[in-house]
């Protein structure tokens, strides 16, 4: 036996060990006794305080999920040797994190969905886990090498669901630390988290293809406006049939719900038709931005029995309309109706980074104005300004998150293997650097591609005259 084959044979004779010593752990911990004899009739949780043990799982899993794994997830991406060490090590405080949270003594939870979703997610990592070390035997002959461009694929659409999926467990941990949304509280509780991660996530993408998607967007053909209204249109079709429950009486915000999804998906199809010109040429329009701002009017205007809650919708309606507006001035006044200011889409204004940011803070702010948030609130003496500005800093570091993974991304993404510049037309042409790795033009790049440009505009502007003369001629 060749001693490459001798050691891909040893590597998988640990990776079995490995996962069979992770699956007995997930066992025993599943098999672990949750006692319930201090939750109080009809109460979700015991009025205990959180221990030091679950407070540990808290942080030692926000720091796994919520930073390490999108961390590897970009340096996977870009296919840096740090990829590897970097899911290792979120992988095991990820273990350890699942280990405390069954290890915990203090405050007592009811069957809950964060219980029942974590071993899901266990296993998504699993597969992850099991699919990398797959791909670093570099299995490629037989049956294991035929199914490795779908190992490839797979590995790298579960590695981009994972923060996805790490996201919603963070909400389920959050509302069962409180024992919120039960019972009647349900469904408002979820459209609150809903609606405020989904303008977190559409700030998120507005964040992406404003620092480094340009070049995709202009390869697809069509503006990003299409893209939001196509998006928009679909919310509203799922908001129009489902903020109400037909059958039953219209109650309280029933009915400014259903209409606001009707002039989503309205508006919506407006977007969509007015992302392309005559000629079907790609181009920008106000209507995505137009309903932001309308729905942030809408939402500052909804009516609440607490004051608390009162003024927390109402910045949140403020917030967003701000969204919205900024966002007309930056296509309007900004980039005068262009993709970006700059041809290669590097460069951005300083102002591009407020409508993004300000859909971080909507989205922050709706998913903290759930009905017993504040009530809690409320009963604690916390006031509205205390509170709305916990909530933007929030917003803050995610935003500040977000553009350092972008950061390290175009740093890869600019660096070759050689540490030599690559060619300055290869983002502009979607080609790429032997590994993967993308080249932004830098300035030296940029002056020479616009001097060579200018030299072919005079050329072509020669022959043109020539080829005018001769047909005047004939």
């Amino acid at each position: 036996m060749a001693p490459s084959m001798q050691l891909s044979a040893q590597m998988l004779s640990k990776s079995v060990q490995a996962a069979t010593v992770l699956a007995l752990l997930v066992s025993t911990v599943q098999a672990h006794e949750h006692h319930e004899d201090k939750i109080p009739e009809g109460e979700a949780i015991s009025p205990d305080p959180l221990d030091t043990t679950l407070w540990i799982h808290i942080l030692v899993q926000i720091f796994a999920w919520g930073i390490l794994f999108p961390t590897g997830m970009v340096l996977g991406i870009v296919r840096s040797r740090w990829h590897v060490p970097v899911q290792i090590t979120a992988t095991g405080l990820a273990i350890l994190g699942y280990l405390l949270g069954h290890a915990h003594k203090g405050r007592q939870f009811s069957k809950n969905v964060h219980a029942q979703y974590a071993p899901w997610l266990m296993m998504m990592v699993f597969a992850q886990a099991v699919m990398g070390i797959y791909l670093k035997l570099h299995i490629e002959r037989g049956f294991m090498g035929k199914i490795r461009k779908w190992i490839v694929s797979g590995h790298g659409v579960l590695g981009k669901i994972i923060p996805l999926a790490a996201w919603v467990q963070m909400l389920f941990g959050g509302i069962t630390a409180l024992g919120f949304c039960q019972g009647d509280h349900t469904g408002q509780c979820a459209a609150h988290f809903i609606m405020g991660s989904a303008f977190i996530a559409y700030g998120i993408v507005y964040t992406i293809l404003l620092l480094v998607g340009q070049i995709w967007l202009r390869r697809t053909g069509r503006s990003q406006e299409f893209y939001d209204s196509l998006v928009i249109a679909a919310w509203g079709c799922v908001n129009t049939f489902t903020e109400h429950r037909w059958g039953n009486p219209w109650v309280r915000n029933d009915l400014q719900h259903t209409s606001m999804g009707i002039i989503w998906w309205c508006a919506g199809l407006l977007g969509m038709w007015l992302s392309r010109d005559r000629r079907g040429r790609p181009k920008r329009n106000l209507i995505p931005a137009i309903v932001i701002a309308i729905t942030g009017w809408a939402m500052s205007g909804h009516p609440q029995e607490l004051h608390l809650s009162t003024m927390v919708h109402s910045v949140f309606g403020y917030t967003l309309m701000a969204a919205g507006i900024t966002r007309i001035i930056e296509i309007s006044f900004v980039l005068r109706d262009a993709n970006s200011i700059s041809e290669d889409g590097e460069d951005t204004n300083s102002f591009q980074f407020l409508p993004p940011f300000l859909l971080y803070a909507s989205g922050f702010l709706f998913m903290g104005a759930t009905e017993e948030q504040m009530l809690l609130l409320s009963q604690a003496g916390v006031t509205h300004v205390t509170y709305i500005l916990i909530l933007y800093s929030f917003a803050f570091l995610l935003f500040l998150f977000v553009n350092m993974l972008l950061r390290l991304y175009t740093y890869y993404a600019e660096s070759s293997p050689d540490g030599k510049t690559a060619d300055p037309e290869s983002r502009l042409n979607g080609s790429a650097i032997p590994n993967g790795h993308a080249r932004i033009p830098d300035a030296s790049d940029r002056q020479i591609r616009d001097a060579e440009e200018f030299e072919l505009e005079g050329l072509m502007s020669e022959d043109d005259d020539d080829l005018n003369k001769q047909h005047n001629g004939r």
